[in-house]
């Protein structure tokens, strides 16, 4: 049960989905830009942009937010067990440090990123993207909301997410 009350049924509307409905002029921008990081151009694929999120999100403990994003990656062709390129791998190491803090992403992170082939391009959206879940799951941690246990209900969301992607709430 959240920490405070979202007027939605959790079970439904569990983790940020929630709290986007409780406060529609912040969850709005949000959903925006949850789409733009996660499906809009970018020269990473929606796969490995998912599976980015969920590796920060498992990084910052976030339950909902790793199953979320990991079902979504996995149905996007980067399920948990993918294989990863020494490029993606650089790149996680570089959310990884940007989860941690901005300042903990080094000159000598971003030359093996590029020594891997990432373009300043994919590095600009990895660090975006860890940054955003960052701040993603603390939301979603910091206000006690519910993520269920079923993996079935991340892998109905993963589909709908496919579809139609991050949309507002109505």
């Amino acid at each position: 049960m959240a920490y405070i009350d979202l007027g939605v049924d959790e079970t439904r509307e569990p983790g940020i989905r929630g709290l986007l409905r409780y406060r529609p002029s912040t969850g709005k921008p949000l959903s925006d830009l949850a789409e733009a990081l996660l499906r809009g151009d970018s020269p990473l694929t929606r796969g490995e942009r998912e599976y980015i999120a969920a590796y920060v999100s498992s990084l910052n403990d976030c339950a909902y937010c790793t199953g979320s994003h990991g079902a979504v990656a996995a149905a996007e062709g980067m399920p948990a067990d993918a294989p990863v390129t020494d490029k993606l791998r650089s790149l996680l190491a570089v959310a990884s440090a940007t989860a941690s803090g901005g300042h903990a992403v080094t000159p000598a992170l971003i030359a093996d990123a590029r020594s891997t082939g990432a373009t300043d391009l994919e590095i600009h959206d990895t660090v975006l993207i860890a940054a955003a879940f960052s701040m993603f799951n603390r939301y979603v941690d910091g206000l006690g909301t519910t993520a269920p246990d079923n993996p079935r209900a991340y892998e109905l969301g993963a589909a709908h997410i496919v579809k139609r992607g991050y949309l507002p709430p109505s």
